[in-house]
């Protein structure tokens, strides 16, 4: 017999229902080792009967899985097998581009993807200004770490046995004058990154170029890929330094939740 459907086109006591499973999943999914049916009517606001009812049909479908031992409640293998195929069929230029189009309509400058390919960031995606005068790095350069807003940030992150192997094999050549080539003012910049959630380039790559930059991670919390905004010196000032970095910190925070990862300081 077919379902009965109402004026609308739906069922809405299944998409309740639906709608009440899916609420079910997200506490299971962050219950760590299992939750009791008492504590995830009590977080749902669900009455134990209908909370047990739902996660009853959860496991018959193996979207939940009951330990008959501990009495809790934990998310199912089919819950496991979904979530890898999002992880498998992620596509991060896609996921990060209308984000990085709508910072640069918010700022009006050049916002930048790159991905770090052994001692160097090579960019992968680019929205330009539309001011005359902007930044342009076409997808596929490569730029150096030390001296690169994007290569900062990535080395921020990094161990201090990690990025000093790096930067011992590239060595922290001069591009312009105001290039970072003194280890101890490197190591204050790299702290000045992790304490802000930015990195700057003040002129260090490009003569007349500044640039912002943050990090976007995955779900382990690994940094996958860096988020830059670069604009002349003439629009952006010292003290825009501080706005700007918020702004690209923000995004990228929004990228990495819509690609399903976890940025460090969401953890804190």
């Amino acid at each position: 017999m077919p379902t009965k459907i109402d004026s609308n086109g739906s069922n809405k006591g299944q998409v309740q229902s639906l709608v009440k499973a899916l609420q079910l999943l997200e506490i299971l999914a962050n219950g760590g080792g299992g939750l009791s049916l008492k504590t995830i009517a009590a977080q749902s606001g669900f009455p134990p009967s209908t909370t047990h009812r739902l996660l009853s049909t959860l496991q018959q479908e193996k979207f939940a899985r009951f330990d008959a031992d501990s009495l809790t409640w934990s998310v199912g293998v089919k819950t496991f097998s979904i979530g890898n195929a999002f992880v498998r069929d992620r596509d991060l230029i896609q996921t990060a581009r209308p984000f990085m189009k709508a910072l640069m309509e918010t700022t009006g400058e050049t916002v930048n993807l790159a991905v770090q390919s052994g001692d160097a960031a090579v960019y992968v995606a680019q929205i330009e200004s539309r001011q005359m005068m902007r930044a342009m790095a076409a997808p596929g350069t490569r730029v150096p770490l030390h001296c690169s807003g994007i290569g900062k940030a990535m080395l921020a992150v990094q161990s201090e046995q990690e990025r000093s192997a790096l930067l011992a094999k590239t060595g922290m050549r001069r591009v312009t004058d105001k290039t970072i080539t003194d280890m101890s003012v490197m190591r204050q910049a790299f702290a000045d990154a992790l304490r802000d959630g930015y990195a700057i380039d003040d002129e260090e790559h490009a003569v007349g170029l500044r640039c912002v930059a943050s990090l976007i991670y995955d779900e382990n919390c690994d940094p996958v890929a860096g988020l830059s905004l670069s604009g002349p010196l003439a629009r952006i000032p010292d003290n825009k330094f501080q706005e700007l970095g918020k702004l690209v910190c923000s995004t990228a925070e929004r990228i990495t939740r819509e690609f399903g990862g976890n940025s460090p300081s969401s953890q804190n």
